[in-house]
């Protein structure tokens, strides 16, 4: 009897906006609300493939602190260029390819807004493609169990187009051979991001996803004799309601970046490494004082797997409230309609299992998807 295992990952698809919508539900009638990890993607995506935390996998945050090893030191001098013309999103993202090739970065890059003058203080943690083997640092993936276990297998080229990706795995299915199908569907999160999770456009979105899924799905079917759907996800999206200029009033405390202070400024979240005792108090006092979030403590950021013995990451992150946005940012300068990256506890950040087979109450976390991964390829 042939068997496929097929997982679909969608990014972005979040309990809440199940719950609204609703989704293919009539060939995977069994749903399980999952929490995600703290972060982005780029602790998330690792988590699903390792089945580990970040403190495990270590991989978190997509930018650490290394200005010894930054190989971004030449850029400082972009800092001099125009800035109307230098940091449009266009001319970054061709950059960013230069970059890429130049360094041989086969994982995910983008510059995004960072400015040239701070990204000398960085380094950048995802140079190699996790969805293939021996893609993650310190741990394997399902994909090395796959190798090591002789199972075979496929997954999606993330470079490629969503219609591209359908037929490749159409593709891959009609072969017969791999027993694992890890269909990747990125571009609900990108529609979120512009339009919000309850748009319009998510909802054609979604309308989309559930016509092509189901079409591969009654394929995968005509092809094997037993499939095992999954759908999941990584994070969920919430709607932005507001915006603060965190980094405006960092900067006219006056202290040095660099000298005094660094600091990196992500969408949801900043993290701060501080030089001198003066600088530390006083940012961290100012901090305390905001309405708009808070400062994470050592205990909670153990309890979140999200604790390191190095401060690459940061030595302090100052969390937004969800639905408020840092902005600008160094991801972006114009805010968006929906936004990820909060408490993973917060409302809009679980994620989601769906499937036509009876999901365990022991699956509670994006963690544990691996473990239906391997209880699947095991039967």
């Amino acid at each position: 009897m042939k068997k496929l295992a097929m997982y679909v990952f969608i990014d972005a698809l979040g309990w809440e906006i199940f719950e609204k919508y609703g989704f293919l539900q009539s060939i995977a009638p069994h749903s399980r609300k999952l929490e995600t990890t703290f972060g982005f993607s780029s602790a998330a995506d690792p988590s699903i493939l390792t089945g580990r935390y970040p403190d495990e996998h270590t991989h978190w945050s997509s930018f650490i602190y290394d200005p010894k090893y930054s190989p971004f030191k030449a850029l400082r001098y972009f800092a001099f260029l125009p800035p109307q013309i230098f940091d449009r999103w266009r001319v970054r993202h061709n950059l960013s390819k230069v970059i890429k090739r130049a360094y041989k970065y086969t994982g995910y890059f983008q510059l995004y807004s960072v400015p040239f003058k701070f990204l000398p203080y960085f380094d950048y943690l995802e140079k190699r493609d996790y969805f293939v083997p021996n893609g993650i640092l310190k741990t394997d993936t399902i994909f090395d169990w796959c190798v090591k276990s002789q199972i075979p297998h496929y997954c999606s080229n993330w470079r490629h187009t969503e219609e591209q990706i359908l037929i490749e795995n159409k593709k891959a299915i009609s072969e017969a051979q791999a027993k694992l199908i890890y269909v990747y569907l990125p571009k609900l999160d990108a529609v979120m991001h512009e339009h919000g999770p309850f748009s319009t456009q998510t909802e054609e979105k979604l309308h989309w996803l559930e016509q092509q899924i189901t079409s591969l799905f009654d394929y995968a079917n005509r092809i094997y004799d037993d499939v095992s759907l999954y759908v999941i996800s990584d994070h969920g999206m919430a709607p932005v309601t507001g915006t603060y200029d965190l980094m405006k009033e960092i900067n006219q405390m006056g202290y040095e970046y660099g000298k005094d202070y660094a600091a990196f400024y992500d969408s949801t979240m900043a993290r701060f490494w501080f030089f001198n005792d003066d600088a530390k108090a006083k940012i961290m006092s100012h901090l305390k004082t905001l309405a708009c979030g808070s400062i994470i403590p050592e205990q909670e950021l153990m309890e979140m797997h999200v604790w390191f013995p190095h401060n690459k990451f940061g030595d302090v992150y100052f969390l937004m409230n969800e639905g408020l946005l840092i902005n600008p940012s160094f991801m972006g300068k114009k805010p968006v309609s929906g936004m990820h990256g909060y408490h993973p506890k917060a409302a809009h950040s679980y994620s989601i299992m769906l499937s036509n087979r009876q999901i365990p109450e022991s699956i509670s976390s994006i963690t544990d998807i691996r473990k239906t991964m391997e209880y699947e390829l095991a039967k």
